[in-house]
């Protein structure tokens, strides 16, 4: 229930037009030696395939195939080639693409979408996720497919798909058996088999319920390795083949990673958590032939470490920053000695880091000048017991006396606001420049101080993160100059129902903008595409326990909302259908409280469009400016 863990903190997240000069990296993979890297860069609109140098961030080589395609899915062979997909949206295929030292070829071609190919520890095969005929793009949070027809008949299936790099091939068959959806996946070292994570049925809604299985690369076999209790992602497997590892946690979106480090046998068992305890998230490992490699989140800090069982993650690079990778939030060199990343902060456009762990440094430059447009600070609070923590975000001169704040609370609940480069049309940096500071608090609930406090609101949506949200701002007020008087709320999908409820459980706040939030939990149960998603929160269906459900409804506290608020939602949002903005709509309206309710058109999950989310950044500014920096 989030946008993406990357732009969680932000109302609208697409890069805006005006940003465009800012060079850009995506997709980063690292070849086995760790000596080279490769991303797919553009300055504006299409991306190109680049190869850089680890030691300087040099240009090695630079891959087009097609001028009017996008590039996706980076990955190294263990000769060092490199394989990557090439999406034709006019003719709605994906090739799967194979770039030795002089050529480049298509392997095989997709009729619909494909993603996260991978070599096979020999070299001779790609494996490759596969939804033939999508429907829509992969995921929850993109624009759902319209309901008509028998519902719930047909869902798109991804599938695992392998192909011999020897031979191109017009025909793709999938491995895995129909009606099973794979999320991730790993070669076994011995080439024979992978292990997934997969579920029956629909992949947006049962990721919650996934299961730890192994896959014949032959026959395409499925068998159970384990069920955890816990959501699942990222399964590796070690060097020798006898053992899984993966982050466990309770994560409330899939590709939200975060949570402790599991381990079971290949062969089957029950999971063992390694990272117990830890006052940390991780967010990303990989099992290198050095040992597990790990990427956490420490409070304020980005952290890149080796974890042995049994022991605490060691760290070796940390930043108070974010990282992301193609495959995680940072990835490793064959033998783990090589870490690498695109690295940035609030004040600092991304960067390529890369390097030994220990030593990793900044190899791009490109962004460099790219100005600075706030002042960042890291927040610590303590709460009813809790060690929480946020970002504050102030002008680069500060205004005279006491200024507006505006406090965005980010989606998920599981996620974090972490630092990533104001674009000067983001809403953020609006806010900044407008004259607000802009408060990012990470509450109970949020990644960053260990898998107890994320969990700790479980059945308790709305009650101890929004007293650590009260009090984060508390403790902002201490150290900066904010006017009290002049508060503002927003944020999107969870943060959109925070933003709601709290509406019922203060007027401290004197203007609200609410995105894709929840004003009901009875009626979203039955009727967004991902009720599966709530069981680990609340316990039981809102069917079997629907007091609980109600307990952490805006509606039925109605009554008691007074702040003017303005809402906004896509059309084709599955994760939060829009019947939810329209009933809390109504209920403020009803009330006489001001209300501004929007719907994009075909659009999905807190409206990502370039056009559709600058008009949402007009209406949030306008609507704060009226009713927060008005106010008196």
């Amino acid at each position: 229930m989030r946008l993406t863990l990357a732009a969680a903190l932000l109302l609208s997240p697409a890069a805006p037009a005006a940003a465009q000069t800012l060079h850009q990296f995506g997709s980063l993979a690292i070849a086995p030696a760790g000596d080279r890297i490769a991303t797919i860069e553009s300055d504006a609109g299409h991306g190109i395939v680049t190869v850089r140098s680890v030691a300087d961030g040099r240009v090695l080589r630079t891959i087009d195939p097609c001028k009017t395609c996008g590039y996706s899915g980076l990955t190294f062979a263990p000769n060092g080639d490199l394989v990557f997909l090439v999406r034709d949206t006019a003719a709605g295929s994906v090739r799967l693409t194979y770039a030795d030292a002089r050529t480049t070829r298509t392997i095989a071609t997709v009729a619909g979408i494909a993603q996260t190919p991978r070599v096979s520890p020999d070299g001779k095969r790609i494996a490759l996720l596969v939804t033939l005929g999508a429907a829509k793009e992969s995921g929850a949070t993109q624009a759902g497919a319209r309901m008509v027809g028998e519902i719930g008949e047909k869902n798109d299936e991804q599938r695992l798909a392998v192909f011999d790099i020897a031979r191109a091939t017009t025909t793709v068959t999938p491995l895995s058996p129909a009606g099973r959806y794979i999320y991730e996946y790993d070669w076994t070292p011995d080439g024979r088999g992978f292990v997934a994570t997969t579920a029956l049925g629909n992949g947006d809604n049962n990721w919650w319920v996934a299961s730890l299985d192994a896959i014949d690369a032959q026959t395409g076999a499925v068998r159970s390795i384990a069920r955890p209790t816990t959501q699942i992602n990222q399964p590796r497997v070690s060097p020798d083949g006898r053992t899984v590892a993966y982050i466990g946690g309770l994560m409330s979106d899939f590709g939200s990673i975060g949570g402790d480090v599991f381990t079971v046998a290949l062969t089957g068992g029950t999971p063992r958590n390694i990272t117990a305890g830890a006052k940390a998230t991780v967010t990303t490992i990989d099992w290198t032939a050095g040992g597990l490699r790990t990427v956490t989140l420490a409070g304020d800090q980005v952290q890149f470490g080796t974890l042995v069982p049994g022991q605490s993650v060691a760290p070796g690079f940390g930043k108070a920053a974010s990282s992301s990778a193609g495959d995680g939030r940072a990835v490793f060199s064959a033998d783990g000695r090589v870490a690498a990343a695109v690295v940035q902060d609030y004040e600092h456009a991304p960067a390529i880091y890369a390097g030994p762990i220990a030593a990793v440094r900044q190899i791009t430059h490109d962004n460099d000048a790219a100005p600075a447009l706030a002042t960042a600070r890291s927040i610590s609070w303590k709460n009813e017991g809790y060690d929480v923590q946020g970002w504050l975000l102030a002008p680069r001169v500060a205004p005279q006396g006491k200024a507006p704040m505006i406090t965005i609370v980010h989606g998920g609940p599981s996620a974090a606001s972490s630092p990533n480069y104001l674009y000067p049309t983001s809403l953020n940096a609006a806010l900044v420049k407008a004259g607000y500071y802009v408060f990012l608090p990470n509450p109970r609930g949020s990644y960053g101080q260990g898998e107890a406090f994320t969990a700790a609101n479980k059945r308790d949506f709305g009650g101890g993160d929004l007293r650590d949200i009260l009090a984060g701002i508390d403790a902002v007020e201490r150290v900066a100059p904010i006017d009290d008087a002049r508060l503002g709320l927003g944020g999107c999908s969870y943060g959109g129902f925070m933003a709601m409820w709290a509406n019922t459980q203060t007027q401290r706040f004197k203007g609200i903008v609410a995105g894709a939030g929840l004003s009901n939990w009875v009626s979203y149960y039955g009727t967004n595409g991902i009720d599966q998603w709530m069981l680990p929160f609340f316990g039981k269906s809102m069917y079997d326990d629907m007091k609980a459900y109600e307990a952490a409804s805006a509606i039925y506290q109605a009554g008691k909302a007074k702040t003017p608020t303005f809402i906004y939602v896509g059309e084709r949002d599955i994760e939060v259908p829009p019947t939810q903005s329209i009933e809390w709509w109504h209920a403020l309206k009803d009330r006489g409280v001001p209300v501004s309710l929007v719907i994009y058109p075909d659009a999905g999950h807190c409206v990502s469009g370039a056009e559709q989310s600058a008009d949402v950044r007009q209406r949030a500014i306008a609507w704060f400016d009226r009713y927060v920096k008005a106010a008196k």
